[in-house]
């Protein structure tokens, strides 16, 4: 059995990040991008109108008032997509629609409402004396060109596609999605919405590493229910080895007469880099390698496999997809936290903002079959082994569920 971070060690010399490939813009919502984003072009790309009005100079509203109005000479009309041609004068004016182009000579925006309105008329009443640049947004305002947009190593979301449509990027370079498989093992798994007979369970492991795996980007490739048998074992997993970048098991990896997964693994080739880590929940956490593939064999409890993807496998699929490393928070506890003397801890919990701090509390459901206690947390609490519980007040380690905020 062996340290948590140093099985955190081992892990990482293993891990390579993966190539990077080309995709259309339609299909790069949530991928995780490959290259850094510039501006093609300032933002705006020229002066344009943020209001629906009229182009003027404002030296010819001087003094302007809806009792002493000043009459311009509309002359043409500026609109989106179809700027006008005209230079201003002296008391000439232009219609001018919100995004439209500030036509030349013109130095400010009158809103129709301080107007006599959008009429057919030659003449325009100005009832505001207009401030100098007033209405105006001005080219490379909020962009200039070749301004770094979106960093590479970020998800891209809403924004950021809506930031590459705007910038004209029909084509952009993301990173190859990890291709994973994930099983489960065991005689007594039944899928939810069959009858339970005595003895069974619902699989509900591989279900939350589904969720899980499409949250974090990867490509899953195989899924399946294995029954307690070598030869489905090996058959699956051949297959696994041979086109995954990461396999990740729910159980098969303990100390079972039907505990067989381990074995199959290294049959097949596998070396194996550790089997135990002094964590609780999750002692008998495998982890091996293939010629080309990881491979994680967590335990079969629901709170074990949930826990242990989240501390073991999401964050390999991050470095394979060029993701920065996630933050690990610190929090203040709240509530007494029970730690274990020999192995690090995990559970499940609840982090806020209270007063300016970062405070926190586990769930009080603390047995590794106790899948409920996710519901209601945020985050998964770390403490490393001592005696006695950790106390209210006292610091202790946060990882924050990537799709849960902080409130």
């Amino acid at each position: 059995m062996i340290a948590v971070q140093e099985a955190r060690s081992i892990i990482q010399q293993h891990v390579l990040q993966l190539g990077k490939e080309t995709v259309k813009l339609n299909d790069a919502g949530n991928r995780v991008l490959a290259q850094d984003i510039l501006a093609t072009f300032p933002m705006p790309r020229f002066d344009n109108s943020a209001m629906d009005g009229f182009a003027v100079r404002a030296a010819d509203t001087k003094d302007a008032s809806r009792s002493n109005p000043r009459s311009l000479k509309m002359v043409s009309i500026s609109s989106a997509g179809a700027p006008s041609n005209v230079k201003l004068r002296t008391g000439e004016c232009a219609q001018c629609m919100t995004g439209a182009t500030i036509p030349d000579g013109a130095d400010t925006i009158i809103m129709v409402e301080d107007t006599s309105g959008f009429t057919d008329g030659d003449t325009i009443q100005i009832y505001l004396e207009a401030q100098l640049g007033k209405h105006i947004r001005r080219k490379g305002e909020e962009i200039q060109e070749r301004d770094l947009l979106i960093p590479k190593g970020l998800v891209l979301t809403p924004g950021e596609i809506g930031t590459l449509a705007t910038f004209g990027y029909g084509k952009l370079s993301v990173a190859k999605k990890p291709r994973i498989a994930i099983f489960g093992t065991g005689n007594e798994l039944v899928e939810p919405g069959e009858e339970l007979k005595p003895g069974q369970i619902y699989n509900s492991n591989l279900y939350v590493f589904a969720e899980l795996a499409e949250r974090s980007g990867a490509d899953i490739i195989m899924r399946d229910v294995i029954q307690d048998e070598r030869e489905s074992l090996r058959t699956f997993l051949s297959e696994a080895l041979n086109s995954c970048d990461v396999v990740v098991s729910s159980g098969g990896v303990s100390m079972g007469r039907f505990d067989y997964v381990r074995d199959v693994f290294m049959e097949l080739g596998v070396r194996e880099h550790f089997w135990k880590v002094a964590q609780k929940p999750g002692k008998p956490l495998f982890f091996g390698t293939g010629e080309s593939t990881l491979i994680f064999g967590l335990p079969g409890n629901p709170v074990s496999s949930y826990i242990g993807f989240m501390e073991w496998v999401w964050p390999v699929l991050d470095i394979m997809m060029g993701k920065p490393a996630q933050k690990i928070l610190t929090g203040i506890l709240k509530a007494p936290f029970p730690r274990d003397k020999m192995k690090y801890r995990f559970l499940f919990g609840k982090s806020w903002m209270e007063d300016g701090k970062l405070v926190c509390k586990s769930s009080v459901k603390v047995g590794s079959h106790m899948l409920s206690s996710s519901l209601e947390s945020n985050c998964i609490l770390g403490c490393e082994p001592g005696d006695g519980l950790l106390e209210p007040g006292e610091e202790i380690s946060i990882r924050l569920l990537p799709w849960k905020t902080i409130q």
